[in-house]
């Protein structure tokens, strides 16, 4: 390892290669705790050995060639906020820090796309953005934290999905090293019938196969109107319906998010666009939801749910991003036991995996305080939590509940995680739900990478 940090200092300089047990600390891992890692404790057992902080993409092709030739493994870092421990070093190895590679290349109006570097925060892109009158298509609640490449790497999903797909859908070209140092260029163009599509290879992959350095995306002109919408009704399943319908007609909120908490079930809808086409949506989405048996109640409640939407990332800034594993895993302790699960359903199948789920949490003594959609009708979210607070019975039988509802959904033909990724957390179920499936993933990594250095023990890999 010796040789290796010498080495890593002669590319990027003694600056950009950090050894401190302080930045070991706190580059291992990301808002993932243990406490929320059932059953994948043992993760969290390895510091990372090194800490190199790139400065273009022929310095991630330098790191890469000199982990290559010694087997050592990196795990590539945007700006630490995944929630799933996609960037937690399980064997060791280097983490390799893409935040210096935050530079927005070029913005073209006319192609509707940004070029930008991989460590690129999506709040300086909407920023760059706006005087040239566009915006990012990708919402999400971590908007002022989260890089360009790390959503990618995940396939999030953020509040303007609903007319605007998740973030994979809005990537137009990918740069990418492979583990041999090799540099991967795809062509910034909608659609290609010239062989398979690579970059699909990339999205949602977690860094497995190779880094993204530089990413084309797709962007969208502001708006001439932006109309935030209530509803209330009397049940979930009248809001499910409504939704379901709305999207059968074509119908595309930019947000669509249905919630059901204690105090009743809400509907925010967000319609944006050119002015004629928001006319359209508001009006025929208000008339599903009151045939449903929806009752409007304004924009106000919206308005605050829009107003309010990236807080929890602004509060994770000022409190615990880049902090040492201790301060981020302290926000957690005392709480009462929780988990925040997004699983992908048929839309037939939502409702009653639901009561399915319902009379699952009932024997294990856990209960739901919110169930969602987000963004489509077939992605459903629930907020669970223990009954019995913060004990190592009440952790293990949440943790059980857990597993049982996402093998539940694998069994009614969907998928364990809509938004967020595998990382450790989920690891064990993926086999499970890809099948043959996992075993062509595994032989794509051999090929790719047959030292197993790219975020070796992740994707079940």
């Amino acid at each position: 390892m010796a040789e290796l940090i010498d080495s890593l200092v002669q590319a990027l300089g003694q600056e950009n290669v950090l050894t401190d047990p302080y930045d070991l600390d706190r580059y291992s891992g990301d808002a993932l705790s243990p406490v929320r890692a059932f059953g994948a404790e043992d993760s969290f057992a390895r510091l990372a050995d090194v800490v190199a902080r790139p400065g273009s993409t022929a310095d991630v092709s330098a790191v890469l060639r000199l982990a290559n030739e010694q087997s050592i493994p990196v795990i590539p870092f945007g700006a630490g906020t995944g929630v799933m421990g996609g960037t937690v070093p399980a064997k060791g190895g280097i983490v390799l820090d893409l935040q210096r590679l935050n530079k927005v290349l070029a913005i073209n109006p006319t192609d509707m796309t940004a070029e930008v570097e991989a460590g690129v925060v999506l709040e300086h892109l909407e920023n760059e953005l706006r005087p040239h009158g566009l915006m990012p298509g990708h919402d999400p609640y971590s908007v002022p934290i989260a890089t360009v490449a790390g959503t990618i790497s995940t396939n999030g999903v953020g509040y303007r999905a609903g007319s605007h797909g998740p973030m994979g859908d809005q990537v137009v070209a990918l740069e990418v090293v492979l583990p041999g140092g090799e540099v991967l260029n795809t062509r910034a163009v909608p659609n290609q019938s010239s062989g398979p599509s690579l970059k699909q290879l990339f999205i949602g992959s977690e860094g497995v196969f190779g880094v993204i350095t530089n990413a084309t995306v797709r962007v969208f002109r502001l708006p001439e109107a932006h109309v935030l919408r209530a509803v209330a009704f009397n049940s979930f399943d009248q809001g499910f319906n409504a939704a379901a319908e709305m999207f059968a007609l074509g119908v595309r909120p930019t947000l669509v998010d249905l919630t059901e908490e204690d105090d009743g079930v809400l509907f925010h809808l967000v319609f944006e666009g050119f002015k004629e086409g928001v006319q359209a949506n508001e009006s025929r989405a208000l008339a599903v939801c009151a045939q449903f048996g929806g009752r409007s109640l304004g924009p106000e409640p919206a308005a605050a749910y829009w107003e309010e939407r990236h807080q929890s990332a602004e509060n994770y800034k000022a409190t615990a991003l880049g902090k040492p594993r201790s301060v981020r895993w302290s926000r957690w302790r005392g709480r009462r036991g929780f988990d925040y699960l997004h699983l992908g359903l048929p839309i037939s199948q939502v409702l009653e995996y639901r009561r399915k789920c319902d009379e699952i949490m009932a024997k294990e003594g856990v209960r739901c305080v919110e169930y969602a959609i987000w963004s489509r009708p077939e992605l459903f979210s629930m907020l669970i939590t223990s009954n019995s607070g913060v004990t190592a019975d009440s952790r293990e039988r949440l943790g059980t509940t857990v597993d049982q509802v996402l093998r539940l959904a694998q069994d009614m033909g969907g998928v364990m995680e809509y938004c967020h990724g595998v990382g450790v957390k989920l690891n064990h179920l993926l086999a499970r739900e890809m099948g043959v499936g996992q075993e062509v993933v595994r032989t794509i990594k051999q090929a790719l990478d047959p030292n197993d250095i790219m975020n070796p023990g992740k994707l079940g890999l």
